[in-house]
């Protein structure tokens, strides 16, 4: 798989500033994580949120979009539940501690130290976005 390339992604660098159209190397996605090529992301009020500054502490520059759908274009060490080609989600809980007593319990959502999709994550408003796995879901063709 080639990462030499230039993807497009709609970038939020400051909280009340509109989104930049930017050229960013095209992502690589690190054990456990697969690279997805977009085919779809929503809009969502959180999004907005984001983009406004309302929620108060997001990764910067962070590319928003947390409601993708796309296709898997790559896998990393660890990814045994997705192949390439198949379609899937990405939602907006991306990862988790995997150690609080939430996530230990099987209340993930309520996780300690989670870590959202276009908020702390690079999300889809963008060619291509890069997620945990063990939180991406299948969409049947």
């Amino acid at each position: 798989m080639a990462y030499d390339k230039a993807m497009r992604a709609m970038v939020l660098e400051r909280p009340g500033m509109p989104l930049r159209l930017l050229e960013k190397q095209d992502p690589i996605p690190g054990p456990g994580k697969v690279l997805v090529r977009v085919t779809a992301c929503g809009v969502c009020r959180t999004d907005l949120h984001v983009v406004d500054g309302d929620l108060t502490e997001p990764k910067l520059p962070i590319i928003p979009g947390h409601q993708i759908v796309g296709t898997v274009i790559g896998i990393a060490r660890g990814v045994d539940n997705f192949k390439e080609g198949d379609r899937i989600g990405i939602p907006w809980l991306g990862r988790t501690c995997g150690h609080c007593s939430y996530c230990v319990s099987g209340d993930e959502n309520l996780c300690d130290e989670p870590g959202f999709t276009g908020y702390q994550i690079d999300g889809g408003y963008a060619d291509m976005a890069v997620a945990e796995a063990h939180f991406c879901f299948p969409i049947s063709n």
